[in-house]
Parts: C-alpha cells; structure tokens; sequence
C-alpha cells in the first residue's frame, strides 16, 4: 500500500502524456476565432462531455464524497435545478448569443446596452472565475499533501510547501497545452480526462467495495441505518427564518441549483466559449441541456463513492470530508492503482483549469482590450496578445489557488458560494436585457450594482444559505433595473 515508484511513473507519464495530445489536437490557430471558439467546429456531444469535465474539476472528486461520507444525498437535490436551468439556457439565452456570432458571453450586453455593461460584467466575470478556480487548483494538492507528507525529503517543512509545489506542477502541464492550442486543444482534452477521471473513481469504488465484509449489502445496511439515502429534505421544522439558513432544502436546492446553473452556463464565460464552439444553435442546445444530465449522475456517482467510505471508515472519525477519498486512494489502493486514480484527479483539475485560462484570456482580449486599444490590431496580433494573457492569467490563479491553503471549509461549499455572489447581478442584468425592452445603460449598471452589494451583505453579515444566493441576487437586479427605467431619461448605449 502508499505510493511507490510505479505510481510517480504513471502521474508523470500522464501529465506529459496530456500536455502532448493537447499540443497536437489543438493544432495550429491562424485567429482569435480558432483560438477561443475553435473555428466552430467541433461536435455538440463533445462540447457537452467538455461542459461536465470543465465544471467538475478536483471539487467533485474530492469534496462531493466527502459531503455524502457527512451528510446524505441532499446535495443531489441541486442537479435537478441544474437540468430546469439548462434547459432555460437553450431556450432564452443561446439564440441571441448565435445570432450575434459572438465569440464571448459579454458581447450580447454590448449589444442590448453598451460598452459600459459589458466591461462591467467582464470584470465581475474575471474576478468571479480567477477566485473560484484558485479554489479548484488548491483542492487539487490534497492528495498530494497526503502522498508526500510521510517521505523524508519534505519532512520538517510546512504543508504550505508541498501544496505550493502541487500547485504549480499540475499549472506548468496544464498551461503548456492550453497555450498551444486554445479552446481547441481544452476541450478534446476534457473529454479524454472525463473519462480517466470516472474510470479511475469506478476502480477506486470497485476496490473499496471488494475489502468491505459483505459489500454492498454491508454498505446499504450502515446507511439506512444512519439515513444516508435522504434525498428530500424540506426543511420547515425550525421556522420560517431558519428555512433560508439551510443549504440543501428542497425548495432552495432546485430554485438556487437552476438560477445558479443558469448563471454559470448561460452568462459566465468559461462555459458560454465552448458552447460557441458548436456548429450550430441546434447543436448548442444539445449539448448544455445534455450536460445537465450528464452531471447529476455524476454527483450520484460521487456521492454513493461516500456513501461507501462511510462504510469503510466507519471506526475512524472524520471532521474534514475533503480528506476521506485522497486518504483512501493513497493509503488503501494498490502500487499502481493509485497512481492511475491520482493521473484522474488531475485530470479533473486539468480540463477546468485549462477551460478557465482560454475564458479569461478571451475576456480580457475581446472585452477589455480590444474595445480601447486594439480596435485596429490585425488578427495574428491579436493571437499572440491572447497567448500573452493567457500566459498573465495562469500566474495570477496560481496566487489565488495560495490564498486558500488553510481553509476549514468544504471546498465545493467555498466555490459556489463565491460563484453565487456574483453570479446573481450578472444574472440579473442578462434577463433584464433579454426579457426587458425598457431598461437603458444605465439601468442596467444601477440594477447590476444593487444585486452586487445585497449578496456582499448577504455573504458577511447574514445566516442566509448559498443556495438562495443567486436567485436573491437577481430579483434584486432585476427589481432595481425597471424601477430604475421608470424614473429620468433613459440613457442610450
């Protein structure tokens, strides 16, 4: 048991193994347009597989075992909320975004309200993205923390250290081909790295299963006994208050799982970019609303691998969730397995960090720079500033991935409640300009701002859940935008 030297073999054949297949798929770009939306070519099944590999990352193959090995199933209420979303997206945001050929999710406010909007919604999308995949890429030197920490060579030196140093190595690999090949090269491999990383949890699960006495039985015996199979939790005994203080109520659970699911796959950049990558609207449709299915049964999966590490740990007490599978991968697997599992969880790491390097290099480009500076820059210039921002980008998510060494949260808590923050006003100022015709620049600006500081309120000074974040934050857009368009002169883009 622990890891060997054939493990080390396998990670390192892997992460070179990715970073050269992400060179060559990704081929050579001669625009922007190949670069960030992959010359519109590529299939909506793909795209789809891409979807659920981009926003899966380390989190879910951490930190959703470790949620169901605590808790239950109550986490899966959010999936359906999830599907209701996407299906929302398909239906109201996709057919603006293809009849504009736009290459960024931010172009359509620039459209509907102007210049102004736009930068505003990119900034909010670069800060939102930059914060929440540093929490991604520190979830992902867990495991590595636990390999490491029992070998001579790092003994004496803090844990901060290893984890910087797993930090930047799955950075350096990932970065080499998301450079090269762009949105191309990011999604063909998120797809290969979706199915190492499932195949690698269904060895994990196959194992733990085998040395438990009685197997699944045993499993299902210890869960009932414990309710781990809840699925539906309503949450009105405590009162109407304590209601909006829980997370995983039914209620808030598919209201703030289809807000949040329409937010990020329908205004955040890093999803919106390889849903412009499809042929078509048809084929765009396809695949977001396929990814929401795609992705609750995989949170099922995880969930019922923590169903099982309850089982199988049941006589070790765990207070931190987001240590239980690392844990079991590196101390119970055999020489060999755990380096191919470990070559998995990185690979969830890779195909969502790739995906938020190209969307942050593409807004910064397309939203930012392009709008002040570089309005009469030719196109092979324009590609080698986008490499260059890409390059910027990497550098600064690393930073950020630093700052969360230490948290006492789970992770997948910590990044949707970030997200949820402002996702809300961006959000909002997306319906309003699609569902509205009144509202003005100005409006929207004013709308957006209010649904931006309500949720800062909200994150620091109340009990209220995560869950309800988003929708909050929208009404409040919303509401605030329209009373706005009522009063003054409407103010043109």
């Amino acid at each position: 048991m622990g890891f060997k030297l054939i493990d080390y073999i396998i990670v390192i054949v892997y992460l070179v193994g990715v970073a050269v297949f992400g060179v060559l798929s990704g081929g050579k770009q001669t625009s922007t347009k190949d670069y960030f939306v992959g010359g519109r070519k590529i299939p909506w099944l793909v795209v789809s597989f891409a979807v659920v590999a981009t926003e899966t990352s380390a989190i879910t193959f951490i930190s959703i075992p470790g949620l169901a090995y605590l808790t239950n199933l109550n986490f899966l209420q959010i999936a359906l909320g999830y599907i209701l979303g996407r299906i929302t997206i398909a239906i109201l945001f996709l057919p603006p975004y293809y009849r504009g050929e736009l290459v960024t999710a931010y172009e359509l406010l620039r459209t509907r309200f102007g210049e102004r909007t736009r930068n505003y919604a990119s900034v909010v999308f670069l800060v939102t993205r930059t914060l929440a995949t540093g929490v991604r890429l520190f979830t992902t030197a867990i495991p590595l923390a636990i390999i490491f920490q029992g070998y001579k060579i790092f003994s004496g030196y803090p844990v901060i250290y290893i984890y910087a140093f797993a930090i930047i190595v799955i950075t350096i690999f990932t970065f080499i081909y998301t450079y090269t090949g762009g949105i191309k090269a990011v999604i063909w491999t998120d797809v290969i790295q979706m199915f190492i990383y499932i195949g690698g949890a269904s060895v994990a699960l196959y194992i733990m299963l085998a040395r438990i006495p009685g197997g699944w039985d045993t499993v299902m015996s210890m869960a009932l006994a414990k309710d781990k199979f809840q699925f539906i939790h309503w949450g009105f005994s405590g009162g109407i208050a304590h209601f909006f203080t829980i997370n995983y109520t039914f209620i808030a659970s598919v209201l703030g799982g289809a807000f949040l699911s329409m937010a990020s796959h329908g205004t955040d950049q890093l999803i919106v970019q390889r849903l412009l990558a499809t042929d078509s609207l048809k084929s765009s449709q396809k695949a977001v609303i396929a990814s929401g299915f795609f992705v609750g049964i995989q949170f099922l999966f995880f969930m019922v691998i923590g169903i099982v590490l309850y089982a199988f740990y049941h006589a070790y007490p765990f207070k931190d969730g987001d240590q239980i599978f690392p844990k079991f991968i590196v101390e119970q697997l055999p020489s060999g397995v755990s380096g191919i599992i470990v070559a998995g969880l990185f690979a969830s790491a890779m195909g969502s960090l790739s995906g938020s390097i190209n969307s942050l290099a593409s807004s910064t480009l397309i939203d930012l720079y392009k709008p002040y500076f570089g309005r009469d820059t030719t196109d092979s210039k324009d590609l080698k500033l986008s490499k260059l921002f890409s390059l910027v980008w990497t550098v600064i998510l690393v930073g950020t991935a630093f700052i969360f060494i230490g948290s006492n949260q789970a992770v997948i808590v910590v990044a949707l409640s970030i997200a949820s923050v402002t996702y809300g006003g961006l959000l909002g100022t997306f319906l309003l300009g699609v569902l509205f015709k009144r509202p003005q620049q100005k409006d929207a600006i004013i709308g957006f701002t209010a649904g931006l500081l309500i949720l800062v309120y909200i994150f620091f000074f109340t009990h209220i859940a995560w869950t309800w974040y988003t929708m909050i934050g929208s009404l409040v857009t919303i509401f605030v935008g329209l009373t706005s368009s009522l009063f003054g002169r409407a103010e043109t883009a």
